[in-house]
């Protein structure tokens, strides 16, 4: 395998030359202090894949594998310089972690495979050095396990492949009106009865069809501290997403108090077995605040902060008919001086950026946490798809900057504690705003990199929702939007995909939807940095033929380039299928 194959492409480059290192029976690893880790993942996946011990060698000796960390490297970046033996040098451990995962493409597909399937065949990568660092310190993907539970060992797989692609961020979507799928050991009835629902809508919820069967199942804190755990060993961060006050059903029916229950009787509500967006949103009350502050207490628990600082509140699609129809929420909104609903959302977000500020961790949310940050008089567009996106959206225009402060604590232009940070998916518009006002953003906007939506326009693809976005489409996508200064462009931490499942039940359709896709996204979030019409997509397509190989190794259920196969489509399962496609930025 050749460095031109290599996905995502490395910065530079020196060679190939002749075959000066093959790995053998006698190569082993010198593992640097720090690198430790690194040396047991080599072992235990490339020695499992090509049938080698690997032991414990001498550094810099011919037949070894060298590890070791230079802190005058950028912290993710490696070189990796390949002549009698190999060396790895990053910037930190992940550095290292990254440039292993370059050696193990070099090596070719067989050593993505679990065992080895040639333990004679000659693995030789030719003299080179290969300098690389990433361009975003967020390179990630989102998965939503409430619509479809995935079991924990299709958690570490993914884990797995998001290594594989140099991803480092996974935003564990853990909560919705379908299911609640961490266990809260203060509040059992959340996966008692909020993990689990009766039937499940097949298709989009405008399809007639319906699985009759139960669905459900959770994580228990031990599932959690593996998978946070394992995470950690390859240098990925798992971001918790607790959805609130909207998306919040199953917490609802585990706990009715938890809703409106002067408008409704909460204790008819089960966990919903529909898509869409649903009206119980949560009560604006204190005895919810105190009730997820002690989920929140659990969730810092399980997620340290050494391994991320955020918490991902979810903070979107809160509908308000209750809260207006509600006179106890209309009661709290007079209270507490606000405006509107709007203006109370942003004051329940508020509540928790403070409290998680406060034990020194940073909340993210979805682009909606900036509605009612400010009194804002006038209405600018944002790019949404107005039956799927959010309503009732306050977007922001220029008087957004008189701000609103936040009860006990300091607050930026838009209301939020300044490190809060912004999920941009309803477009660029949230993102460009919070970036502007001084706040990191993660950019995903859900016409460019939601890879729910469909691959191809045609009439095969299976269950088709949104946009057309082909592989090619999520290659030229573009994180930092150009009408950025400088100084707001800083702020763009990086970047990631999302994959909503309503209409994906188990592992093979995530894997249809999220590959080959995910593999363009990866080099967009690594390398990307020509603007995206001057980069060679034709090269690679090239590429991506020796990659669907490390695919088919590793037993991903990719989309081929010419359609799906004949088990991979539904037909007569409707989708909702978007005309139409908004342009990259």
């Amino acid at each position: 395998m050749s460095p031109a194959d290599l996905i995502p492409a490395p910065r530079a480059v020196e060679g190939p030359y002749r075959t000066s290192f093959v790995l053998g029976t006698g190569t082993a690893i010198a593992a640097a202090p720090g690198t430790e880790g690194v040396a047991r993942w080599l072992r235990t996946t490339l020695g499992s894949a090509l049938g080698r011990e690997l032991p414990p060698g001498v550094a810099g000796a011919a037949h070894t594998i060298t590890l070791r960390i230079d802190p005058s490297l950028q912290r993710e970046a490696y070189r990796l310089s390949v002549a009698s033996g190999v060396e790895i040098v990053g910037g930190t451990a992940a550095g290292v972690f990254w440039g292993a995962q370059t050696l193990r493409q070099l090596l070719g597909p067989d050593a993505y495979r679990r065992a080895c399937v040639d333990p004679e065949a000659w693995r030789g990568i030719a003299h080179q050095v290969i300098e690389d660092a990433p361009r975003f310190a967020w390179r990630g993907l989102m998965l939503d396990v409430s619509r479809h539970f995935l079991p924990k060992d299709d958690v570490l797989r993914c884990l797995d492949l998001l290594a594989a692609h140099k991803l480092n961020v996974f935003h564990f979507h853990l909560t919705d009106d379908q299911g609640w799928r961490i266990e809260i050991k203060r509040y059992p009835r959340l996966t008692d009865i909020g993990a689990w629902r009766a039937r499940t809508k097949y298709g989009h919820r405008a399809s007639e069809l319906w699985d009759e069967r139960p669905h459900g199942g959770y994580y228990s804190q031990d599932d959690i501290r593996e998978i946070v755990a394992y995470a950690a060993e390859r240098h990925i961060a798992v971001v918790p997403e607790i959805d609130i006050p909207g998306h919040s059903q199953a917490a609802i029916a585990a706990y009715p108090e938890l809703g409106n229950t002067d408008v409704i009787d909460t204790t008819t509500l089960s966990v919903w077995d529909n898509w869409g967006i649903n009206p119980n949103v949560l009560a604006p009350t204190d005895n919810t605040l105190r009730f997820y502050e002690g989920v929140f207490e659990e969730i810092l628990g399980l997620f340290p902060a050494a391994v991320s600082p955020f918490v991902h509140v979810g903070g979107d699609e809160c509908l308000k008919d209750q809260w207006k129809a509600s006179p106890a929420a209309q009661a709290r909104i007079e209270e507490l001086g606000l405006a509107d609903e709007d203006e109370l959302q942003s004051w329940f977000i508020r509540h928790f950026d403070t409290w998680l500020a406060d034990r020194g961790r940073r909340l993210i949310g979805w682009d909606e946490i900036l509605q009612g940050g400010s009194r804002a008089k006038g209405r600018a567009p944002v790019e949404r798809d107005e039956e799927e996106g959010a309503r009732n959206e306050r977007p922001l225009d220029e008087e957004r900057r008189q701000g609103v402060r936040a009860p006990g604590g300091e607050t930026t232009e838009l209301g939020l504690a300044p490190g809060a940070a912004v999920s941009s998916w309803r477009g660029y518009a949230g993102g460009i705003a919070a970036a502007e006002a001084g706040h990191d953003v993660v950019m995903c906007p859900q016409q460019q990199v939601y890879l729910d939506h469909r691959q191809h326009g045609g009439a095969e693809e299976p269950m088709p929702i949104g946009y057309v976005r082909t592989l090619e489409d999520v290659y030229r996508f573009e994180p930092v939007p150009p009408v950025l200064s400088p100084e707001a462009a800083a702020h763009i931490l990086g970047t990631q995909a999302n994959v909503w499942t309503e209409v994906m039940q188990d592992r093979s359709r995530v894997d249809y939807q999220v590959f080959p896709r995910l593999a363009a996204f990866a080099e967009v979030a690594w390398s990307a940095l020509a603007a995206p019409a001057d980069r060679d997509f034709a090269d690679f397509e090239r590429r991506m033929t020796a990659h669907y190989k490390r695919l088919d190794a590793l037993g991903v259920d990719y989309r081929p380039p010419g359609g799906p196969l004949p088990w991979q489509k539904r037909p007569g399962v409707i989708g909702r299928p978007i005309e139409g496609a908004p342009p990259n930025v």
